[in-house]
């Protein structure tokens, strides 16, 4: 799957419709292959993003966990770490 779609549940604050947006976009891109579809394929490309983010959010909005909410500066932190041990990289 693509590494750019982000995990959005259980975080607080909780995700915004821009970051649901933003991952249909990529889920989209990445099924159809496409950067940016064709003047003939841009009405069912932006219908796939629609259609997708209302599915996310309806399945975001429904999900339900006995865990406290992951606060999402740790959650960058944590990734920053993770990148920096896998490609040797080291922050100046």
């Amino acid at each position: 799957m693509c590494r750019n779609i982000k995990t959005l549940f259980n975080f607080d604050p909780p995700a915004t419709d821009e970051e649901i947006q933003a991952a249909s976009l990529q889920y989209v891109r990445k099924l159809s292959g496409f950067q940016s579809p064709s003047k003939a394929n841009e009405e069912a490309f932006n219908q796939a993003i629609a259609e997708v983010a209302a599915a996310s959010k309806k399945l975001l909005d429904s999900l339900v966990t006995n865990s406290s909410p992951r606060d999402r500066e740790i959650e960058a932190q944590k990734a920053k770490e993770r990148s920096a041990k896998r490609f040797g990289t080291a922050e100046a």
